[in-house]
């Protein structure tokens, strides 16, 4: 799978294109789209509570354009790790933003792109550590891929 790359800086906890010998570089690997899949916001559903005073629920307009035979919250682009903000470091906060992330990467088991995702969370301070652990199917059989978040938590 080749994708632009996306480069993950985790002093700022932003992620930007790559320039590469003066061209946009690329990515055969997987951490582009988990990248996209955990912080792209997804809409978050009409009784979650928000972090912030507003009705903004969010979502990543493309999934308005989706296909016809979208069906399910896994199948949107986007996790809901951005509900998060402003919580306090608990044991449950942890817990849900692990379902979060579990859940806006479930699509690659969905598609086969990977045969299991096994999702680590924890919190370094304020900043939330989140472990991806894939096993593929074909290629590399087992790939680790770590982001930092800060989340104000």
């Amino acid at each position: 799978m080749t994708d632009l790359a996306l480069h993950w800086n985790a002093s700022t906890f932003t992620g930007d294109i790559v320039l590469q010998d003066g061209a946009l570089a690329i990515d055969d690997g997987m951490r582009t789209a988990i990248f996209l899949s955990l912080f792209t916001d997804a809409r978050a559903p009409d009784d979650a509570e928000l972090p912030e005073q507003g009705a903004d629920r969010r979502g990543w307009w493309g999934n308005g354009f989706a296909a016809d035979g979208l069906s399910s919250r896994h199948e949107e682009v986007g996790s809901l790790l951005w509900l998060l903000r402003r919580s306090k470091v608990t044991n449950a906060t942890l817990a849900l933003a692990k379902t979060y992330a579990t859940a806006a990467l479930q699509w690659l088991v969905t598609d086969r792109v990977a045969r299991s995702v096994l999702v680590e969370v924890e919190a370094q301070g304020n900043v939330l550590a989140i472990g991806v652990t894939l096993d593929r199917p074909t290629g590399p059989a087992r790939q680790r891929y770590d982001f930092t978040w800060d989340a104000s938590l």
